[in-house]
């Protein structure tokens, strides 16, 4: 496969309005999972989330609106015949929830088509867009999309931009499940009991090397390969012997025809619960064998962004290659049973051009990206 360019990345997240001050607090060790004011929590037993502080909503307007623009606001121009890829899986979901408690809100706003007629119009792009809505693996199908329209030649250029919301409809759901950890989640920790919600954005810009280089624009780093598979288990647990996740990793590795010595580190989905955490140990050991390779999880920092995660993880990816640095991962004090991985609560350096980024979700499936540094 071609490389794909990613030249202009932004993020939103619980720990900051942009993407420096993300990085910066994640090298900290921070977390921004702490107790929700967007709803009354107490009568859940947990009663903590990452959430974006000072978005205010507009009359009946979807909070998920001030998050774009926030998002949005500085991102650079966008090139003539730009496509547009969204990430969610509940769009405008308070909007829903405000209909159903029979306070103000338009029903025309609930289907995430009104929210990619916004975008378009808010970017100036003819293309009407497309959404994907794959679970917790969204936002990596999304950017797999995007690479997949611009090396085939369908398209010369594609934002592709990842969003969701902290709501209440999710966090009971979640709670139902019985999978929110009171304490914060604890990626691939021994005493892991769940994860923690958040919410959050990212928008990248993608192109192809020759459209980069014909107008002069440098790049951040490269998709170079990406890969997705389902399991087909279960509704809502992963497959045990990681099967769906091992397929996804080794048909990115084949795009990028690359192995896996070649791989310095992994950005792993790492929500924190027990079946998740469990899969990709045994799903990473069948891929790198004994090989301590350094792996993280941020969402002990910023929560479960759900469709949002593996956008807001790859521009912290890219963060990662051109610093050669992996942030820490919040909330990990003891290693986890058979985890021959290198995890820390501190960062760590890592060497070499490529970084793999994976997901997981709900109906079984899996995602998985290569990332190339920029040599520069």
């Amino acid at each position: 496969m071609n490389e794909v360019r990613i030249t202009a990345t932004a993020s939103v997240t619980g720990l900051g309005p942009d993407l420096d001050t993300t990085w910066k607090r994640l090298l900290a060790g921070e977390t921004a999972i702490r107790p929700i004011r967007r709803f009354d929590a107490g009568r859940y037993p947990a009663r903590n989330a990452s959430w974006v502080g000072e978005l205010e909503p507009g009359g009946d307007r979807s909070l998920l609106y001030p998050l774009l623009e926030r998002l949005l606001d500085g991102f650079g121009p966008l090139p003539r015949g730009c496509r547009l890829v969204t990430a969610t899986t509940k769009g405008c979901i308070d909007i829903l929830e405000r209909v159903r408690k029979g306070l103000p809100g338009d029903p025309s706003g609930i289907p995430v088509s009104a929210t990619l007629e916004w975008l378009a119009s808010r970017l100036g792009l003819d293309d009407p867009g497309v959404n994907i809505s794959a679970a917790c693996a969204s936002s990596t199908i999304a950017v797999g999309r995007a690479a997949a329209m611009i090396g085939s030649g369908d398209a010369d250029a594609v934002l592709v931009v990842c969003m969701d919301l902290l709501s209440e409809f999710v966090f009971s759901g979640f709670s139902s499940l019985q999978a929110l950890d009171p304490a914060g989640c604890r990626p691939f920790d021994r005493h892991r009991n769940g994860l923690s919600l958040g919410e959050g954005g990212a928008a990248l810009l993608m192109m192809s090397e020759e459209t980069a280089r014909r107008k002069g624009i440098p790049g951040i780093g490269s998709v170079v390969g990406w890969g997705a598979a389902n399991d087909a288990t279960h509704v809502t647990a992963p497959a045990r012997d990681g099967c769906g996740l091992v397929q996804a990793v080794r048909r990115a590795m084949a795009r990028a025809s690359i192995g896996p010595d070649e791989i310095a580190a992994i950005n792993a989905h790492g929500t924190g619960t027990v079946y998740n955490d469990a899969m990709e140990s045994t799903a990473f050991g069948a891929v790198f064998g004994s090989r301590r390779i350094p792996l993280n999880s941020i969402k002990g920092a910023i929560g479960h962004t759900l469709g949002a995660a593996g956008g807001i993880e790859i521009a912290v990816g890219l963060r990662s290659l051109a610093e050669r640095t992996l942030p820490p991962t919040a909330g990990f004090r003891e290693p986890m049973e058979n985890c021959p991985f290198s995890v820390g609560p501190v960062p760590q350096p890592i060497a070499g051009n490529y970084l793999l980024c994976t997901n997981s979700g709900f109906g079984g499936i899996n995602a998985a990206l290569l990332l190339k540094g920029d040599p520069r």
